[in-house]
């Protein structure tokens, strides 16, 4: 095997054995906060009031425990048609089970991203993207508003190693890991993958346009 290969490959192992570790039984594939947000079907920016453990369900032999999180929502990006307004998120409660721990303070603000259920119950994990507001970049914040959904018919491919080329007109190559041994890098934070009118995709940062080193990645 190449030299180089086997070294990307050692670290993306590495990478995902570190990730194994914190989580448990917890595994989440890698993905692109845009992705993620597409994948979502609510996104609200919210403060966390209280939080109460509660049970999973209403079965009396289900043992399994829920975390309530009871919120003040701040803004609303993505569920208007099926909720008006949310007042509580649930998660398990045991980390293994993709649970999500949130400071319960009503001060740190946080971006929220999850499922609703047939019942109407909001259920948030930790393969969703839930990030504190603070830690989002100036880009990332007003793609929440429409830019990330203008992608949602895009597929963004994570590049582990060289080469690494597109595959399909509508296909964004992400190059965090390849570049910098991080996920949510410079290109996770400050681009978005947009379909042209064309039917392709790119990445846009509304400035000048990316770099080759965003669109095709080769062996030198």
């Amino acid at each position: 095997m190449n030299p180089v290969h086997s070294t990307l490959l050692s670290s993306v192992l590495l990478f995902t054995l570190r990730i194994q570790e914190l989580v448990e039984a917890c595994s989440c594939a890698p993905a692109h906060p845009q992705q993620l947000i597409c994948d979502s079907a609510l996104v609200i920016r919210a403060k966390i009031s209280s939080e109460k453990v509660v049970p999973a369900s209403d079965d009396p032999l289900d043992t399994h425990k829920m975390i309530r999180y009871e919120i003040k929502q701040i803004k609303m990006f993505k569920g208007f048609e099926k909720l008006n307004d949310v007042q509580y998120v649930y998660t398990p409660f045991d980390s293994s089970l993709c649970g999500v721990k949130l400071e319960a303070n009503n001060k740190k603000q946080y971006l929220l991203t999850g499922q609703i259920l047939n019942d109407g119950k909001v259920l948030i994990h930790l393969c969703n993207y839930i990030e504190p507001w603070d830690d989002l970049s100036l880009s990332q914040k007003k793609s929440l508003n429409q830019r990330y959904q203008m992608g949602c018919g895009c597929k963004i491919t994570t590049c582990y190693m060289v080469p690494c080329s597109i595959t399909t007109p509508n296909e964004c190559l992400w190059t965090d890991w390849l570049i910098e041994r991080k996920l949510y890098g410079h290109q996770a934070k400050h681009y978005a993958c947009i379909k042209r009118s064309d039917g392709t995709c790119s990445w846009y940062r509304g400035g000048p346009p990316p770099e080759k080193v965003f669109t095709d990645i080769s062996e030198p």
